[in-house]
């Protein structure tokens, strides 16, 4: 099974504008990005963007890059048109956050390998939530999930609610799980996705993944060990050059 990867990586970042070609110790975010990519399994790997900088650089570093459009309202319509443009069909496809320099090659396989079950149209990671600090933080999005293993619902909040238990050892008394940002898509199913207006469960919680459940898509899940550094402001990076 041959695995096309996509890194969405656009400029204009209403929180840090920029982003994808900041430096963190001698490379730029996206080219870290994209080296961890290219350790996975994936047949390929292409960074998607609507700047003309984002791209020469990849191109300067030796890696993919296509040019997409600016409309773009989220990172799957930009893989969608960067699938349609790459110049060899792939039957799956997984979107890379291209804000995540320390994904680990083990994390994208992960997500490929859900597509050894036929019946998997999308899929994505989950993580065992530890503490109740991030258990209520409402910037990390935390999954319901029925016994196959597939997302029911995902919420900023935490659910379920926990009935007469102290809201600082709810994650001890229920297996809550986090989503970790990475996604994987049956290239018919990423064009229906693409073509779905925005949810009534979506604008409510500003979460995408949503529009595909209030529409009848499944969205399998896989369970990963690994924590991801996300880096959506200046003060994330300063944390992640910590981190390396």
């Amino acid at each position: 099974m041959e695995v096309l990867g996509i890194i969405p990586a656009r400029y204009a970042s209403t929180r840090f504008p920029g982003k994808p070609l900041t430096d963190i110790k001698g490379k730029s975010m996206i080219q870290r990005v994209y080296e961890q990519a290219k350790k996975s399994s994936l047949a390929e790997v292409v960074v998607a963007t609507d700047d003309q900088r984002i791209l020469e650089h990849v191109q300067g570093f030796g890696g993919r890059a296509v040019m997409t459009g600016s409309q773009h309202q989220s990172g799957t319509d930009r893989c969608f048109e960067a699938y349609k443009l790459n110049n060899q069909p792939y039957e799956y496809i997984i979107n890379i956050q291209g804000d995540e320099p320390f994904i680990h090659p083990e994390q994208i396989d992960l997500v490929a390998r859900c597509f050894d079950r036929p019946q998997t149209q999308l899929a994505t990671l989950v993580k065992k939530v530890e503490t109740a600090e991030e258990l209520f933080n409402v910037n990390s999005p935390k999954v319901v999930l029925n016994q196959a293993k597939e997302a029911l619902y995902f919420s900023r909040q935490p659910i379920p609610y926990c009935r007469n238990v102290p809201n600082d050892i709810w994650h001890k008394q229920h297996t809550y799980y986090k989503h970790i940002g990475i996604y994987g898509y049956r290239a018919d199913i990423l064009e229906q996705i693409t073509q779905l207006p925005p949810s009534a469960l979506e604008l409510a919680e500003s979460l995408e993944q949503l529009r595909w459940l209030e529409n009848g898509f499944r969205i399998t899940t896989a369970l990963t060990h690994h924590e991801t550094i996300g880096i959506d402001t200046p003060e994330d990076l300063e944390r992640a050059i910590q981190h390396l």
